[in-house]
């Protein structure tokens, strides 16, 4: 049966987790005394904040509930699901429940959540995930310890490679693992699945156009997350001289969260310009276009 190598090596332990080592060493604390406070994690898209939630409900013992709020974001959610679950008699001492994407949620459904964490304070704790911690009103944020998870180093995720391929027995080819860094960098996912397709006969086969490609894109998201400049998205474009752009919308799409405030007026914007890019004679100019009024959507 052919294993995903993303779950195979998902952290278990707290130590596999790599990167953000100050976040770490606190987190460990709490592990060892085995008590925790409640914890805002917040960063951009694929830095692992869920991650790191779900190994710390990994290594302490409690009972716990997870919750996507970008799937149940309104206070009915918050009233019934957590307050059924944070009053109901449990097998461990301690309750917690992880609010992943929590600035997801509406106004409404934070200031339940606030009177919630006071209500239950004594046995329940609250992780919440996000990728703008402004969207998180003060009166949660100021009853949580905030942490900004930041993307592990380039060396980090080079080294978890290597480390996998020692795993999986294939000859070691370091110059190959660089390039497959920098091809996905800073996504340790993408990175992780990168290196599973460039295998053959456990050797690493660089597949040059996939790289490329898959650089390309990644160069365009942190141009979105950043500092967001037309011309310099117009440029990497230029430059990885493609043009058939599905991959891209689709890329995009799939990490909307890391660049886009107004998720849903982003997505509409990308589906406009795939549907007229169907009958558009020139695909560059066309993606150009749908990248401004981006760039004007993630600016406001």
């Amino acid at each position: 049966m052919h294993t995903i190598w993303t779950e195979k090596y998902r952290p278990i332990k707290l130590e596999d987790y790599i990167g953000n080592d100050s976040i770490k060493s606190k987190v460990k604390i709490y592990l060892e005394n085995g008590e925790i406070p409640h914890l805002l994690l917040y960063g951009k898209a694929g830095t692992g904040k869920t991650t790191l939630a779900k190994l710390i409900i990994k290594n302490i013992e409690c009972d716990h509930i997870y919750i996507n709020a970008s799937d149940e974001n309104n206070v009915d959610t918050v009233r019934n699901k957590v307050r059924d679950f944070s009053s109901s008699i449990g097998f461990s001492p301690l309750k917690v429940v992880i609010l992943d994407e929590a600035d997801y949620m509406t106004p409404n459904a934070q200031a339940a959540l606030r009177n919630l964490m006071e209500t239950f304070s004594k046995h329940t704790r609250f992780i919440l995930t996000c990728n703008y911690v402004e969207k998180i009103i003060d009166p949660i944020q100021s009853r949580c310890q905030v942490f900004g998870v930041t993307p592990p180093s380039r060396k980090d995720v080079a080294e978890r490679l290597l480390h996998i391929t020692e795993q999986e027995t294939i000859l070691e080819d370091k110059d190959a693992i660089v390039q497959i860094v920098n091809a996905t960098y800073p996504d340790i996912r993408r990175s992780i699945n990168a290196l599973q397709r460039q295998i053959v006969d456990h050797k690493i086969i660089i597949d040059e156009a996939s790289l490329l490609e898959a650089e390309y894109m990644s160069k365009v998201l942190e141009e979105l997350q950043g500092s967001k400049s037309f011309n310099k998205i117009r440029q990497i474009i230029a430059d990885s001289q493609v043009k058939n752009f599905e991959d891209l919308y689709r890329y995009l799409f799939e990490n909307v969260d890391g660049y886009a405030k107004d998720v849903a007026a982003c997505i509409l914007i990308l589906a406009e310009s795939q549907y007229q890019s169907a009958f558009s004679v020139d695909k560059e100019i066309n993606i150009m276009g749908m990248f401004y009024k981006l760039l004007q959507e993630t600016k406001k």
